[in-house]
């Protein structure tokens, strides 16, 4: 499991995360090195979705790669610069409300902190999925949105409905121009549609074997 670096306070995360979503158009990964693009895109088969924001990376069983062995990533943005996701399926036992003790409205709540990648472990990214699009969040697929809203966040806690929760993150993954299109040539990754479902619904811990199983099992051709 990725390393979890708690943040000293609320302001010093608001302004992590600030300068997250400010780079989130350009994508400035300098902490990775670049990998030449591929000169030919890999054809692939109509059922498959492109690789773009708003769907799922899941990891090859043998990918060995301690920071994305089993995992399940949202790609949260992808273009020219580079690609940033979030691993959804690897909670800690840190409780959020001890990550963020500043944070008021988390006091008493049995929230618990993911671990969303190695890039930047000492930031904190939040998904949501609320019913109204927020002013202050990016849209990553209908209703659900990336960023850190005080006002959204409060209200989610404090007027709960069935529909709206969201989930904190520690760090995420970042790939730099060309970087995952050359690993899913390699056969590291297979990427499929999300759903709000399969991130805030499903059991964290059992998400990967689910996919993989899904992804395995032999289609039925059905005749009418």
């Amino acid at each position: 499991m990725a390393t979890v670096v708690r943040p000293r306070h609320a302001s010093s995360l608001r302004r992590v995360l600030s300068g997250l979503l400010r780079s989130l158009s350009t994508l400035a990964l300098c902490c990775l090195a670049a990998v030449p693009a591929l000169a030919q895109s890999t054809p692939r088969p109509l059922s498959v979705p492109v690789l773009t924001r708003g769907v799922l990376l899941v990891a090859h069983p043998n990918l060995s790669d301690p920071n994305f062995q089993q995992t399940v990533v949202l790609i949260c943005e992808h273009g020219a610069q580079g690609t940033l996701g979030i691993i959804i399926n690897r909670p800690t036992a840190l409780l959020l409300s001890e990550a963020l003790p500043n944070v008021s409205v988390l006091k008493g709540t049995s929230y618990f902190l993911f671990a969303g990648g190695p890039v930047h472990p000492d930031g904190v990214l939040m998904l949501f999925r609320v019913v109204e699009t927020p002013d202050q969040l990016r849209e990553i697929m209908e209703h659900v949105f990336l960023g850190l809203d005080q006002k959204v966040l409060e209200r989610v806690i404090t007027k709960p409905n069935p529909t709206e929760t969201f989930r904190a993150y520690a760090g995420y993954a970042g790939w730099a121009p060309g970087q995952l299109e050359f690993e899913m040539a390699m056969g590291s990754w297979a990427v499929i549609q999300a759903d709000p479902s399969s991130i805030f619904d499903k059991v964290p811990e059992t998400l990967w074997g689910e996919m993989t199983e899904a992804l395995q099992a032999p289609r039925v051709i059905r005749l009418e």
